[in-house]
């Protein structure tokens, strides 16, 4: 391409403070280095996560930055010693890495990477320690290492995962986060079996996907959980199949869940990143065997707490990240799944814009009505 080598400006969503609108900048990403992708995004979508650190909640929260990990594009261009991906594939950036060396990746014990992590927890590429963002010569720094609300970004090439070039993009994006995370959480992580039964703390994207992967997996009463009673139409179409909104009850919501159960769910996913939630999660699930997975994010600084009784009388407390996928082996294997209508993500997207309106996609993101929205970066 002609750009390779070159610094393109292209539009981009700064995030310069908590809080603050998005300004939508010329900012110029410089090129790839050794190890590096440049990706031309096209559609990137919404997720809580960027609203989360927007909001200044995230201790890992750099400004000025650009925000946005749910995304696919094209590559444009790679560093030296880039072999995996070529210009013009199809790819999603993962901001879960996968090196398969370190020796998280040869442990065969979790989908975490340790290769990138020092350098995309503090916003900059591993390469040097600096941003490939800048407006005027001021850097930005990258968020999650995928930095998607940008025409352009660079990405380690451990992030990138190759993907079949007949998906549509403006889908498929979905799998770069919320869908994966839910229904690995159920397939991976509690591993649930045919006939179980489970609650769903929590009924947005990723509630929807552990429904949706709870269903897939056999199990038998899959109930929801949620302080919006409307939620719980949409939510039967993803196999949700009993619904319960603890503000209708007196007695706390691990009771209620408890006696409707005959002693407590067999697994139980909380899906909010509520601490007091997260509580209740793990209590209503079945002495003995009852496994409550945290899928939700809590703010920085929060605490979990439980008798550890609840423990000692066989409950497991676990948690997930992107649902225990290792990112760049497994997405590929998840859009195959979506291509071959094994798996729902059309269904998610409740709203499309541009991203110059960004801004407007995330407030409808806090309206209860919104999915996931997904946003074109063309002009």
């Amino acid at each position: 391409m002609a750009t390779q080598g070159q610094v393109i400006t292209c539009k981009a969503a700064v995030a310069y403070e908590p809080n603050k609108p998005l300004v939508i900048e010329d900012v110029q990403v410089a090129p790839p280095q050794a190890g590096e992708v440049r990706i031309k995004i096209l559609f990137t979508a919404l997720c809580h996560t960027d609203a989360y650190t927007w909001s200044g909640k995230d201790p890992e929260g750099l400004f000025p930055c650009i925000l946005g990990h749910e995304a696919a594009g094209a590559v444009e261009s790679v560093g030296e010693g880039v072999t995996e991906v070529q210009p013009g594939d199809h790819v999603i950036p993962c901001y879960q890495a996968e090196c398969r060396e370190c020796k998280f990746c040869k442990s065969g014990k979790t989908n975490l990477c340790g290769k990138v992590r020092s350098a995309t927890g503090v916003g900059v590429m591993m390469n040097d320690r600096k941003s490939r963002f800048s407006v005027n010569g001021k850097p930005i720094y990258h968020f999650m290492g995928t930095s998607t609300f940008s025409q352009y970004t660079v990405v380690h090439d451990v992030s990138v995962a190759k993907i079949d070039p007949k998906a549509p993009l403006e889908k498929v994006c979905l799998l770069g986060c919320g869908v994966p995370t839910g229904l690995g959480a159920v397939w991976n992580t509690a591993k649930v079996e045919p006939g179980s039964n489970v609650a769903i703390f929590g009924l947005g994207t990723v509630g929807l996907a552990v429904a949706e992967g709870a269903k897939t997996a056999g199990a038998t009463r899959i109930i929801g959980i949620d302080i919006d009673s409307k939620k719980y139409e949409t939510a039967k179409k993803f196999g949700v199949n009993e619904f319960v909104n603890p503000k209708d009850h007196q007695k706390p919501i691990q009771e209620v869940i408890v006696d409707l159960t005959d002693g407590g769910v067999d697994y139980s996913f909380e899906c909010i990143g509520n601490v007091s939630v997260m509580r209740a999660a793990l209590e209503c699930c079945h002495k003995g065997w009852g496994t409550s997975v945290i899928v939700g994010v809590a703010a920085s600084g929060q605490e979990i707490s439980t008798r550890p009784f609840q423990l000692v009388t066989g409950r497991v407390w676990k948690g997930t990240a992107f649902g225990g996928f290792k990112s760049r082996t497994q997405v590929p294997w998840l859009v195959e799944k979506y291509m071959n209508k094994e798996i729902k993500v059309d269904e998610y997207i409740t709203h499309s814009m541009t991203l110059g309106e960004i801004n407007k996609a995330f407030d409808l993101l806090h309206d209860g009505t919104c999915l996931r929205c997904v946003l074109s970066t063309s002009d």
